[in-house]
Order: structure tokens, then C-alpha cells, then sequence
């Protein structure tokens, strides 16, 4: 069973950057797709970003996490980044890392489709 590890939340102002990384300790890394999901006071935890387990293709929320955020591995490390750039107050939540074997896709942003989760590293955006 494996186990996800973030680390790099912290208490920032608006328009700071900040890099997230997620070490995956227990599964055989490079066969899982890899995501971030982030979850806000009072609201559903949503899809953030994910990458691809062969390409390492991204696949992001929208346009506007997009243009902000960079989700990265390293499989040398079995290790995964989110950098977060020009953070906004709207941006401050509990960011959770997961994993997904997935078989007939190569990516998902579908929350069911991932199996193991980390415990989350919070993130404040301070306006």
C-alpha cells in the first residue's frame, strides 16, 4: 500500500508563488497517474491538476489554473510538484495529492478514479 506525503502549504500573500510536492513512498510510482485536488471551508473538494503516468501529460481545472499553475514528477524521485504562481485568496485550501491506476485512460479528473490519497497540506492565500 502506498503512502503520499505533501508537504510545502504555508501562510502566503496574494500574488506569491508557492511549489507543492507530493512523495508517493509505496507504489510503483511510474504506473500511476498522479493528481491534485484541494478542498476550501465549506465547499466540495475539487480536481485541481493531474498528470499522465507514461507522457507525463497534464491536464489542469481551467483556463485559469492553467495559466497559473504547473503540476510536474519526477519519477526518479517518485515525487510530484504543483508550482502555484500568482496565488489568489480564492486559491486558499487544503491541497490533497492522490494516485490512480488507471487501465483503459491515461488520465483522469475524476476524483473516484484515484485510490490513495495523502493527508493534505494547507495552503492560505492572504489577501
Amino acid at each position: 500500500q502506498g503512502r503520499l506525503v505533501e508537504s510545502g502549504g504555508r501562510l502566503v500573500q496574494v500574488g506569491d508563488s508557492l511549489r507543492l510536492s507530493c512523495e508517493d513512498t509505496g507504489h510503483a510510482f511510474v504506473g500511476y497517474s498522479m493528481g491534485w485536488f484541494r478542498q476550501a471551508p465549506g465547499k466540495e473538494r475539487e480536481f485541481v491538476a493531474a498528470i499522465s503516468r507514461a507522457d507525463s501529460f497534464p491536464l489542469y481545472k481551467d483556463s485559469s489554473v492553467k495559466s497559473r499553475f504547473t503540476i510536474s514528477r519526477d519519477d526518479a524521485k517518485n515525487t510530484i510538484y504543483l508550482q502555484m504562481n500568482d496565488l489568489k485568496p480564492e486559491d486558499t485550501a487544503i491541497y490533497y495529492c492522490a494516485a490512480a491506476r488507471l487501465r483503459e485512460i491515461s488520465i483522469s479528473n475524476d476524483s473516484h478514479d484515484f485510490g490513495s490519497w495523502g493527508q493534505g497540506t494547507q495552503v492560505t492565500v492572504s489577501s
